[in-house]
């Protein structure tokens, strides 16, 4: 049974803005699964509904098997949400606010859950710190914190390294990692397609409101990656001999390269055959480099092909 089921979510918004159309998603149990979309999307519109901060206009949602609506409380439990903006008191140290966030849940004090979490996040030397004298990477390891502390098997984190240098970002990956292999279900947000490319079981994509795809990362790869194959000549040449008009084939460097862009499933064995023909023509290969193409230039032809 998957941890959060969406079935049927809209939402529209007083002025008539369309946030959400139709979503239906479903999660599983102990996966990272990241939703990527440009700005306006209706990323953050579909994790607040989720985590009861948003209402829907229509649709139902269940988080571990409760819903979000009826049964409010005990969905709401299953939820850490990690939020884009710092909210939390200044004054208060990181102990103090850890803590306090676990009571608003109606659970107990648990110091030695307070402090595995504060350990894991390396926040443990700064405990008794006041939020304000920390620096804006551990402000946000305290958000991520304060979404633990009531023990969620759901974390959600809505772009959660934007603004942080890339030191930290390595860090805090390392550390949803370390989240999942303990049990915990982790969906992000994010602009960075680095961020889901490192991370990511699964990818799912939203655009103008609509999910428009959701894949497992692998196989979302190779099926809209291209690979490029790019042939350095020792002699540069004009255009490209009628021989290969079979090949997609571009001119580069003033006809000092020849660009092969492929499919990576089925068009691997043209490579042997194009460099025979090349050969056959003699013409001298100087080099030869292969790239694949990067989830962002997957997600960008995703989207522009619906503008």
């Amino acid at each position: 049974m998957p941890i959060i089921s969406v079935k049927k979510l809209s939402k529209t918004y007083a002025s008539g803005f369309h946030a959400l159309k139709n979503v239906d998603l479903e999660i599983e149990r102990g996966e990272i699964f990241a939703l990527l979309g440009p700005n306006g999307a209706g990323k953050t519109t579909l994790i607040g509904i989720i985590c009861g901060i948003v209402n829907a206009t229509s649709g139902t949602v269940l988080a571990d098997g409760h819903d979000i609506v009826t049964d409010y409380r005990a969905a709401r439990a299953k939820i850490g949400l990690v939020p884009q903006e710092l909210s939390t008191d200044m004054f208060e140290t990181v102990w103090a606010t850890v803590s306090f966030s676990r009571g608003l849940f109606g659970k107990p004090p648990n110091a030695a859950h307070i402090e595995k979490v504060l350990r894991a996040l390396s926040l443990w030397e700064k405990k008794d710190t006041k939020i304000m004298a920390l620096s804006g990477g551990m402000k946000r390891r305290v958000l991520i914190a304060k979404a633990l502390s009531h023990e969620p098997r759901i974390l959600f984190l809505d772009e959660p390294t934007a603004g942080v240098d890339v030191e930290l970002r390595r860090e805090m990956w390392e550390m949803v990692r370390g989240l999942r292999e303990s049990g915990v279900t982790v969906i992000l947000t994010t602009h960075y397609i680095e961020e889901a490319e490192q991370m990511a079981d699964r990818i799912g994509v939203i655009d103008k409101g609509e999910l428009i795809l959701v894949e497992e990362k692998t196989a979302l790869m190779g099926k809209l990656g291209k690979k490029q194959l790019t042939v350095s000549l020792v002699r540069p040449i004009e255009r490209i001999p009628d021989a290969l008009a079979d090949y997609r084939l571009e001119l580069a460097r003033e006809g000092k390269e020849i660009v092969f862009t492929f499919d990576a499933e089925q068009e691997r064995a043209k490579i042997a055959a194009l460099i025979r023909t090349l050969g056959d023509l003699g013409m001298e290969l100087a080099d030869l480099q292969t790239r694949e193409s990067s989830l962002e230039e997957i997600f960008v032809s995703l989207v522009k092909g619906r503008a």
